[in-house]
């Protein structure tokens, strides 16, 4: 089988490598389709490498089908196509013990931490995996991870129908957030200076306002009759954003801190004090979010085909990468790693 190896400065290598046989609990898919994500194009560009330890197999939005199966393991099949939640918790720290694997203390991200699924063949274990219902095609599948992230970010909110929700960031995952806060009944907008990402926002006929054009406290002012958002997503990571986030939330409105940032940014503590506002942070996602982000897009409440940009065979991984690297306006590659 091949596999394909970052080995640092923006490069790849596709080797020669051999399929993994399961152990007890675990399973050998084939690997279907491999999302491009964010956090690959930070490993990319070299900003992980300490963490990664080049050359490594990266990659972990992934839809496959099952083709072997260890002894223990129960309730899937030869055949069955399935998605990966690409965590490897331990079972004993006090975040696992209080019920939160997601945010285990000793967590390894697979497909970072640990070999990911840019190969043809790729052996997890079972407690990773979820069923793809026969109607979601391997190339949603391969976004049902992303969309858990908005699913998470989502629940974390506590967001409810007819509440209204302000996403800063329009990207894949601002995008994303956007369109489960809407299949939960919020009413939403997304405040992104891109234009194509506007555009693409108005695919789903959700609105937006350009930042840097209009006010964004004043618009949010008159959209909510001077009452502010009930929940704010930061999504974009820069100072403006958070800036932003305090001053658009409503008296008691809640903050939910998607974006990573790079560096330390400024908080107007004072403004939690005066609205009682609250701050929480959202980080990755749990098995019930997995399991809301399939229902969403078997039922047809949220399609994901939009967010496909391109899909590029294994062998050319390296096209793939260059090539969202150098469109802004591009929401997710794709990646073949079936057999060539």
């Amino acid at each position: 089988m091949q596999a394909a190896q970052y080995i640092g400065n923006k490069s790849f290598r596709v080797v020669e490598s051999q399929a993994i046989s399961p152990g007890d609990d675990e399973v050998r898919l084939n690997v279907g389709y491999v999302g491009i994500c964010g956090t690959d194009m930070h490993i990319y560009h070299g900003v992980m490498d300490t963490r990664v330890n080049p050359p490594h197999t990266i990659g972990h939005e992934i839809s496959g089908t099952i083709a072997e199966i260890g002894k223990n393991v129960t309730g899937y099949e030869i055949g069955e196509r399935v998605v990966v939640r690409p965590l490897d918790w331990c079972g004993q720290c006090p975040a696992c013990d209080a019920g939160h694997s997601h945010v285990c203390q000793n967590l390894k991200f697979m497909g970072i931490d640990t070999p990911g699924a840019f190969q043809n063949s790729w052996t997890v274990k079972s407690r990773t995996l979820h069923k793809l219902p026969a109607n979601v095609s391997l190339q949603q599948g391969a976004l049902i991870e992303p969309l858990s992230v908005a699913c998470h970010d989502v629940a974390r909110s506590r967001l409810t129908a007819g509440e209204k929700a302000v996403v800063i960031g329009g990207g894949p995952i601002g995008q994303l957030v956007a369109l489960v806060a809407k299949s939960v009944g919020a009413e939403v907008i997304i405040s992104e200076p891109n234009e194509s990402r506007r555009d693409f926002s108005n695919k789903f006929a959700i609105p937006t306002v350009n930042p840097i054009e209009q006010d964004l406290k004043d618009f949010v002012d008159t959209w909510t009759q001077g009452k502010g958002a009930d929940v704010v997503f930061e999504v974009s990571g820069v100072q403006p954003a958070v800036d932003a986030m305090v001053d658009i939330a409503s008296v008691r409105g809640r903050i939910c801190m998607v974006a990573i940032h790079a560096q330390k940014p400024q908080v107007d503590l004072f403004q939690f004090f005066w609205k009682e506002l609250e701050l929480l942070g959202a980080r990755v996602y749990e098995h019930a979010d997995f399991d809301m982000a399939i229902d969403l897009v078997a039922s047809g409440s949220i399609d994901l085909a939009p967010f496909i940009t391109s899909v590029s065979k294994l062998s050319h991984i390296s096209n793939a990468f260059e090539n969202m690297d150098n469109n802004p306006t591009g929401m997710k590659a794709l990646v073949s790693c079936a057999v060539e």
